[in-house]
């Protein structure tokens, strides 16, 4: 697609912003990135971009006095009710997202997975399993690299498998993926989205320009968002009547055994139900079990993500910093054998945690609260068990061992975002693997 002639506006100065505007300027746009945060925290990047005829506005409002654009890419990062995108759309601006900016410069397929949990295991999952049948693709999007980035540099792909979020699908026109995959849906982001319903109805846009071809892969307990015409494959790990299921250690397929669970790295009904919906791609795709199988096999999980960081004094120390909202730690403790230690809590972003009540008191022994959630976990769980307040990770990872018997769990699963105390889930769990390490004697 070209651009020249054309002034095209990128709102947001992050990943996916500077892929786009990249993007632009290879089709011949003049570019200018809008970004309303402060100039010093900006110069990094500001001045990579500089350097490749970008101009960069910190510190933006709107649109500069005096400039006129073409088009506006929105980054998921930005708000489109926020202060700057408001004003660019108020002095008549289209506005179009990353991700459908990307979909119009390029003619590849698309595997595009979304879903409150899961997202990023079942992306990396998807990326295996068509690698390894021979279907060059790479995991980007919301994981990974940006979709703009990829498009701009030429990667040499047959497909491109996206994890897209909210954020990226509540600005699409006519993205239109060949197999969308939907994990879940839960409570989250209502920091953002105006309510539980706009959240929703932003996701299930992924289904939005399904055709006859099309392949809708779905939970079975949550297949309202998807409407003809697309082909739908249903999987579970708790309910019968699926497509795919999990018997004991097997993953079945239509009462066929396919996939030997046991056998590969991954731990939990949840991760199950991530291979689940990777394998239904590849199938979707035509590639044979015995490919599928021994490419599962060998995958390890992301970090962050139920992840033992060390065995010390005879208690296992799980990061699940991943953990960002309520379905994510339900799936966690429901996942684990015995009652945990759980720390919990962080950034206070208007989730209701008493929903949880019953499962926290017959999962856990004790609960480790941290940031602005603190008085709130004790509010909606105490009674049904101890709720501890830590005023740092690092206090709650000593109190976790004090705490904990031999042979139990000490789970970091927060439940919540992070930046109330941190950068990000990332900067969380590092953390967390810090304070274990600092612990003595490890065995």
């Amino acid at each position: 697609m070209t651009h020249s002639g054309q002034h095209i506006a990128i709102l947001g100065l992050g990943a996916s912003g500077g892929g786009a505007a990249r993007l632009a300027r290879q089709g011949g746009a003049r570019v200018t990135v809008l970004d309303s945060g402060a100039a010093a925290v900006l110069a990094p990047a500001a001045g990579r971009l500089e350097a490749e005829g970008v101009t960069v506005v910190a510190e933006a409002a709107g649109v500069p006095a005096g400039a006129h654009f073409d088009l506006a890419v929105i980054s998921p990062g930005v708000d489109p009710a926020g202060r700057l995108a408001g004003a660019v759309a108020a002095a008549g601006v289209p506005v179009v997202g990353e991700i459908e900016f990307a979909w119009c410069h390029q003619d590849r397929p698309v595997v595009a997975v979304t879903g409150t949990n899961g997202k990023s295991t079942t992306t990396e999952l998807v990326a295996r399993l068509l690698n390894a049948g021979g279907i060059r693709t790479l995991p980007a999007g919301n994981h990974g690299r940006a979709f703009s980035d990829v498009v701009w540099a030429g990667d040499p792909v047959d497909v491109h498998t996206l994890e897209v979020s909210s954020f990226q699908l509540e600005t699409i026109r006519t993205f239109r993926p060949r197999v969308g995959v939907w994990m879940n849906f839960a409570p989250d982001h209502l920091d953002r989205h105006p309510s539980l319903e706009a959240y929703f109805e932003a996701k299930a846009r992924i289904f939005e320009n399904f055709g006859p071809g099309d392949t809708a892969v779905v939970k079975l307990e949550d297949r309202r968002p998807v409407t003809p015409p697309a082909q739908t494959v249903t999987f579970s790990a708790h309910a019968t009547g699926a497509d795919y299921g999990l018997d004991g250690r097997w993953i079945m397929h239509r009462g066929e055994r396919v996939v030997d669970f046991a056998a590969t790295r991954l731990r939990g009904r949840h991760n199950a139900e991530n291979l689940m919906a990777a394998l239904a791609v590849g199938r979707a795709f035509g590639i044979g079990w015995e490919v599928l199988a021994a490419a599962a096999a060998g995958y390890e999980a992301p970090r962050h993500r139920c992840e033992l960081v060390a065995v010390v004094g005879g208690r296992e120390f799980i990061n699940d910093s991943k953990a960002t909202n309520l379905h994510a730690l339900e799936s966690c403790l429901r996942a684990l054998p015995d009652p945990v230690v759980l720390i919990a809590g962080g950034k206070d972003k208007g989730l209701d945690f008493a929903p949880l009540r019953e499962l926290v008191g017959r999962m856990t022994t004790r609960v480790l609260a941290i940031g602005q959630l603190r008085a709130h976990l004790a509010e909606a769980w105490g009674g049904v068990v101890p709720v501890e307040a830590c005023g740092s990770l690092e206090e709650a990872v000593e109190r976790g061992l004090a705490v904990s018997r031999p042979g139990q769990v000490v789970l970091l699963s927060p439940g919540t975002s992070s930046f109330d105390m941190f950068q990000g889930y990332e900067d969380r769990g590092e953390s967390f693997v810090r304070a274990v390490r600092r612990l003595h004697p490890p065995v």
